[in-house]
């Protein structure tokens, strides 16, 4: 029932305080009432504060107003208003009873138990291990471990509810605090005695970096954590184990300081809070953790396993996947392997990727290309990795011309796949009457193009056990006087959408270049090598240089020929009438000439006796290659970070007009946002500060209402996060 959707009837006492547009809360020495649509719907008597509890959560659950409305019309802070409501979830009525003033009982948290919940935490043991080995709540756990228990704590002070038997008022949290310092366990931690510190939260006001808490539940669908801690297990033991580097990594990316020197420009106090800590790792720790890591030679692996969990949370992006090359630049003094850079039109060392995107751009996985290997060759290596992640489905595999290759298509077929691709080669131009005008809709937009189709046969290479040719479907995109060239192997798709999809293989693009200014797509994270296959062919660089001198020589041939020949045409025959005459005359030129055709045939003799290929040991034995392993866990994390940061902008989208364009920007502001953090009840109350804008601090808002649903726990804890929007100060 939503009795907002009711004609707003404004017939409620001129007393009241308006509750949003629907009704009015009126309060006297009798008791109080609710107004809505001009009927009194809910009322209570003189000091009956559970009924004046129950009927807040009841405007709430209604939707009559938003929690906000709620919240500033009853005098209470949102927080206790959800906090209501999950106690009369759990205990009815019941719990929203007052607290009973005065001594609360005997503690059972004697000296002994906090003795034996202090063993079992250095022993490794988790918050729910202890609490049901020694019969008591997690609460009281972590009490005894004084991580953030009520008794220590400082929670904000909600106004004051305008009852009879009011709250017992708390003193408010300090603004901005000091971590406290884990000087016990950092002592443990240099002893080799402790896995890994717990959680354990500064509470307070004002603390910096709050909003990277947003995207905490976004992770959860990424699977980063979860696959860490699949493929790794753990680190070594010490005081930052793999949770908080894994996260630590992750939080330096989304405030675009994806390497690990960016750790010195954020204050380790301010991450180390969000983090759960006293301080974040410095720059050598992260790097020695990260190399630790990279010691297992286990990053494909972890790339694998973010790939089927991306494959299993988003299933309806996978019908088509876009792969494509991508060449990182080296510009250091080791001897790298030399290729092709397409956006500089130069060939320099470099190291060579193949990245695997699905329908909207966002990355699956990524593989090291070995070097040489062509992107026919890549696609051929990847076809079963392919159907591994995607299981018995039919999928559409998107490429640019480098794929071109009909042989390959026919595997591609073959395999249980189609494929996608511009038509490489000379081709004849359609003529106008083959054209029609095409509207495709899709992602709310249209699309119109200038289309023809029609079937083609492609010629595959003589064998008995194929056919020779290969029939497709070629799509022509009509634009001004150019025309593009589309061929597929799929039949049953409309040409507004061939085009469309064809097309939108631009979005990976679109991820290398935000990825390669953002996340650090190109950045060299560790300066590690590792060695060569010195037994791979390569091409033989002196048969190239002879190709070159032969060139030259051919040239300088043809030039001397030209001059001979212009000589004998202009030559008088009154002057010299005979042959013998003529190169007497012009013996200097003929010399040349002959000497140009020695030098022409030996180049061409020794060409012919030059291998055309060496094995790399005999052209380059001190040939080395980057760390693989290192920039594939990096790799990792920030895919993860950008594929969350994705499905905030997903949340976002429909609360913020200008989400297509700024949806990005809105997030990165909020990431870096201040905010206060307090435990109440089990959860983690994270109340963040307005953004720049009024629009864009109600588009946090919403998706902080968003993100309250999934019930999502901090890492490593039981905490449960709860986010809200502080109100933005009203101006006179």
């Amino acid at each position: 029932m939503h009795l907002s959707a009711q004609p707003y009837l404004p017939l409620i006492p001129p007393q009241a305080i308006p509750i949003g547009l629907a009704g009015g809360l009126l309060e006297t020495e009798q008791g109080g009432a609710v107004f809505l649509h001009g009927l009194a719907t809910f009322a209570w008597g003189p000091g009956d504060v559970a009924a004046r509890r129950w009927t807040a959560i009841q405007l709430l659950r209604l939707k009559a107003a938003s929690a906000s409305e709620i919240s500033t019309a009853f005098g209470i802070d949102r927080s206790n208003l959800w906090r209501w409501r999950f106690q009369e979830e759990k205990m009815g009525l019941a719990g929203l009873l007052p607290d009973r003033p005065g001594p609360r009982g005997p503690s059972r948290l004697s000296a002994e138990m906090v003795a034996r919940i202090q063993v079992r935490d250095q022993q490794g043991g988790s918050l729910r291990e202890i609490a049901a080995a020694e019969n008591v709540s997690t609460d009281t756990v972590r009490r005894a471990l004084g991580r953030g228990s009520k008794a220590k704590a400082e929670p904000i002070k909600p106004p004051a509810e305008p009852s009879s038997q009011s709250e017992a008022s708390q003193p408010p949290l300090p603004a901005v605090p000091a971590p406290r310092p884990r000087l016990e366990e950092r002592r443990a931690a240099r002893a080799g005695v402790l896995e890994e510190a717990a959680p354990v939260f500064t509470e307070g006001t004002e603390l910096p970096l709050m909003g990277l808490l947003l995207v905490l539940p976004a992770l959860v669908e990424t699977g980063l954590l979860e696959a860490g801690q699949a493929v790794y297990g753990k680190l070594r033991n010490g005081f930052y184990g793999l949770r908080s580097f894994l996260l630590t990594l992750l939080f330096t990316a989304l405030l675009r300081e994806p390497r690990a020197e960016g750790v010195s420009r954020i204050p380790p106090a301010d991450l180390g809070r969000v983090l759960g800590l006293d301080r974040a790792p410095e720059v050598k720790t992260i790097r020695r953790r990260l190399a630790e890591l990279s010691e297992r030679h286990l990053g494909e692996e972890l790339v694998r396993v973010l790939a089927r969990h991306h494959a299993q949370a988003r299933s309806d992006a996978l019908g088509f996947l876009y792969l494509d090359g991508h060449v990182r630049v080296y510009s250091g003094t080791r001897k790298l392997p030399k290729a092709h850079i397409t956006r500089l039109r130069i060939s320099g060392p470099a190291t060579e990727e193949t990245w695997v995107a699905d329908a909207h751009g966002e990355p699956v996985f990524v593989v090291t290309t070995p070097p040489g290997n062509s992107m026919v060759a890549e696609m051929r290596r990847l076809l079963p990795e392919l159907r591994a992640l995607v299981g018995e489905r039919r999928l559409t595999i998107c490429f640019d011309r480098g794929g071109w290759s009909p042989e390959l298509f026919f595997e591609i077929v073959e395999a249980g796949f189609d494929f996608l691709t511009y038509r490489k080669g000379q081709v004849r131009k359609e003529p106008p009457t083959a054209f029609q005008q095409v509207v495709y809709q899709a992602d709310g937009h249209r699309y119109e193009y200038d289309l023809a189709d029609r079937p083609v046969s492609l010629q595959l290479p003589a064998r008995k056990d194929r056919p020779r040719t290969l029939k497709v479907r070629q799509v022509i995109r009509r634009l001004d006087d150019h025309q593009t060239t589309m061929v597929t192997s799929r039949q049953d798709l409309s040409s507004g959408e061939i085009a469309h999809r064809m097309f939108s293989r631009w979005r990976q693009e679109n991820y290398f270049r935000y990825a390669r200014r953002h996340f650090g797509l190109d950045a060299l994270d560790s300066y590690r090598t590792q060695p060569d296959d010195l037994q791979r062919s390569v091409p033989n660089p002196a048969r190239s240089r002879l190709r070159r001198q032969l060139a030259r020589a051919q040239q300088r041939l043809t030039e001397l020929e030209a001059d001979y020949g212009q000589a004998a045409h202009t030559n008088s025959e009154g002057a010299r009438p005979t042959m013998r005459g003529f190169k007497i005359a012009h013996s200097d030129l003929g010399r040349l000439l002959d000497a140009a055709k020695a030098v022409v045939a030996h180049l061409a003799a020794e060409f012919d006796r030059t291998p055309t290929r060496l094995t790399l040991a005999e052209v380059a034995p001190d040939s080395r290659l980057l760390d693989a392993d290192s920039k594939l866990l990096t790799h990792a994390v920030r895919m993860s970070a950008f594929n969350a940061e994705s499905a905030l902008v997903r949340l976002v989208a429909p609360h913020y007009r200008r989400a297509h364009d700024e949806a990005r920007a809105l997030l990165l502001e909020a990431f870096r946002i201040s905010g206060d953090l307090q435990i109440v009840d089990g959860r983690l109350e994270v109340r963040l500060n307005p953004l720049s804008a009024p629009r864009r601090t109600s588009a946090l808002a919403a998706l902080c209402r968003d993100l309250n649903d999934t019930e999502t726990p901090y890492p490593g804890t039981d905490l449960v996060l709860r986010y809200s929007v502080k109100q933005p100060p009203t101006v006179a």
